[in-house]
């Protein structure tokens, strides 16, 4: 009778050598109070990590494969894409990563740094697999990847494989602590710029903005249901300048409805500095139209 526990024993085999392979491309990046979280070596001298999960600081304590310690300085931030990088002092060497597929069922396997120098995975499935879309700070992800799985905060920032060990990306969290994976295409596209610049340029309007229901009386006129309203206005921002006000409530941009702020987002993509915007807006019970100028938002 064959032994109907082979196939188990090699597939945790598969697991166990998978997760050892993976851990040169995986450091701790200590924070304060012994705490940590994990990042991508993506390339020589280069870590990929979660910006949300980074606090406000120049330099930091990495942890090696070998449980070596170096220090490395913050390169490139970008929230809207959430993926920052440093610069180890030392070098750091790095597997070479292979692009993965992600395929809803499919296996996926997630590192984290143990803070010493080791390794902690995690398996799951890929729930979700998409296309493009754009973060509520307006960064365009190449795909949408939604794992079933659950990780320690420790562990985000670190690589997630396909099951013939494809890098499908950079693990993080969001909504809800919803597990999400920033594709491998989406680093490899905004490593470069962020080494170069030490940001991704984005568009600024100068408004904080809340969505609102249009007001029945003026829905007909409006075309929808919903819009914009905004709530504070930057002094000598780029709305400022156009003469926008708190109260006043956006309908659209250049004719794209403003029903979410995701929506408006996408408009302010780099190449979107210094174009003229038409805003279609309510004010006083009336609707009217202002031209705005969209300015580069500074770095924080």
């Amino acid at each position: 009778m064959p032994d109907q526990t082979e196939p188990l024993s090699q597939l945790s085999a598969a697991l166990a050598a998978r997760t050892e392979a993976a851990k040169n491309a995986v450091v701790a990046i200590r924070l304060a109070h012994e705490r940590h979280v994990t990042g991508l070596a993506w390339r020589s001298g280069v870590v990929v990590a979660s910006e949300q999960s980074l606090p406000r600081k120049d330099e930091f304590e990495l942890v090696g494969s070998n449980g070596s310690v170096l220090t490395a300085k913050v390169a490139g931030r970008d929230p809207s894409t959430n993926i920052a990088i440093l610069k180890p002092a030392d070098s750091i060497s790095a597997p070479a990563l292979a692009s993965g597929e992600a395929r809803p069922g499919a296996i996926a396997l997630a590192i984290g740094a143990d803070g010493a120098g080791g390794v902690s995975a995690r398996l799951g499935l890929v729930n979700f697999a998409g296309p493009e879309w754009h973060s509520s700070r307006g960064g365009l992800i190449d795909r949408r990847i939604v794992l079933d799985i659950r990780l320690a905060h420790r562990e985000e920032g670190g690589p997630v494989f396909d099951a013939v060990g494809g890098c499908l990306g950079m693990s993080t969290f969001g909504p809800r602590d919803q597990v999400i994976v920033i594709p491998a295409a989406t680093i490899e596209r905004v490593v470069p710029q962020l080494l170069k610049d030490g940001h991704i340029p984005r568009g600024w309007l100068g408004v904080a903005l809340q969505a609102v229901a249009v007001p029945d009386a003026l829905r007909e006129t409006a075309g929808q249901s919903s819009g914009l309203m905004v709530m504070s206005v930057v002094e000598n921002g780029p709305a400022a300048q156009a003469g926008i006000v708190a109260g006043d409530i956006i309908l659209s941009a250049d004719g794209i409805p403003a029903h979410r702020f995701r929506k408006m987002a996408r408009l302010l993509g780099a190449d979107s500095i210094g174009r003229k915007t038409d805003i279609r807006l309510i004010r006083g019970g009336a609707v009217i139209t202002v031209q705005l100028t969209i300015a580069e938002r500074q770095a924080a």
